[in-house]
């Protein structure tokens, strides 16, 4: 196994690894060290199916189930719950036209965010398999929240150390203006409070932890409290903090949700995009999840 840094701060590229074949625990262990480390890994030239997929981010942990917003059960392209469809292929395998309903929730990923801080449990590690992809945009882009924290200033670190924020994927796809949401939808996805601040168990190092769903702070005034989010993701997402991730078919891309900010890029509204993500739950809430 070859690991070859991407950037000065974080992201590899890993050579020497079949995701679809089984995996030696010393690969595993190695490849957990590296993210560890690195937090953002590239897997080129995989050859992977939906079960394939599953099954390797297993053995990273459990992956966590979806719900089906926009995509009931009965109208899902991919048929596993584990599987999140992050495209722009319906089920009858068309392209999504400029209305479509499940399009506008997904713009909402091109706002700066991490994997189901929205949910507890919240999302840990996700794994992003390309199928198809634009012959140009759809890059996604990812920024170091360890390196960020590092870079604030002791005053500020010291204000927002122990400080929650609300998040909620409604307030997420809220701030692009869409709002249709039933209420049955909003009851299955409540708001969930986060800390601001948190140690990233694998390195040590302290994070912030950030997203486009992050709508407030507790206990401070609603505006005011967006001010400060608002300024933290503006200084995490500045361009040294950033690696850009240009998609091939075969990529298989895995990030830590608790210690980086991700987005997606504009594509051509008539480009074909397939990538498919599975997720795995935090360990840190994994025994309030079987409770």
């Amino acid at each position: 196994m070859e690991i070859i840094p991407l950037h000065p701060l974080f992201a590899a590229e890993v050579r020497g690894v079949d995701a679809a074949a089984p995996l030696p625990e010393a690969q595993r262990a190695a490849l957990t060290a590296a993210l560890d480390h690195y937090a953002v890994l590239v897997l080129r030239g995989q050859r992977l199916d939906d079960e394939k997929q599953i099954a390797f981010a297993r053995l990273f942990g459990e992956p966590e189930m979806n719900i089906g917003i926009y995509r009931p059960a009965s109208q899902r392209r991919l048929a596993r719950p584990e599987m999140a469809d992050v495209s722009n292929v319906t089920p009858a395998g068309e392209v999504q036209g400029r209305t479509d309903k499940r399009r506008m929730f997904n713009l909402g990923n091109m706002l700066w965010h991490t994997d189901s801080s929205f949910r507890k449990p919240s999302g840990c590690l996700s794994f992003l398999y390309a199928h198809a992809v634009p012959e140009q945009g759809g890059e996604t882009e990812f920024a170091d929240l360890r390196a960020a924290y590092d870079a604030l200033e002791a005053p500020l670190k010291a204000e927002i150390e122990g400080l929650r924020a609300e998040h909620s994927i409604f307030h997420s796809r809220a701030t692009l203006g869409f709002t249709e949401f039933s209420e049955e939808e909003r009851a299955a996805l409540p708001p969930v409070i986060q800390p601001l601040v948190r140690r990233h168990p694998g390195s040590g190092r302290k994070t912030l932890y950030l997203a486009s769903h992050a709508s407030h702070i507790i206990g401070w005034p609603v505006p005011e409290g967006r001010l400060l989010l608002h300024d933290l993701i503006a200084f995490a997402t500045r361009r040294e903090f950033v690696h850009v991730h240009r998609w091939q078919p075969g990529d298989l891309v895995i990030w830590d949700n608790r210690c980086t900010l991700h987005r997606g890029r504009p594509y051509p509204l008539e480009a074909r995009r397939d990538l498919r993500r599975v997720t795995t739950i935090d360990p840190e809430n994994l025994a309030e999840y079987h409770a």
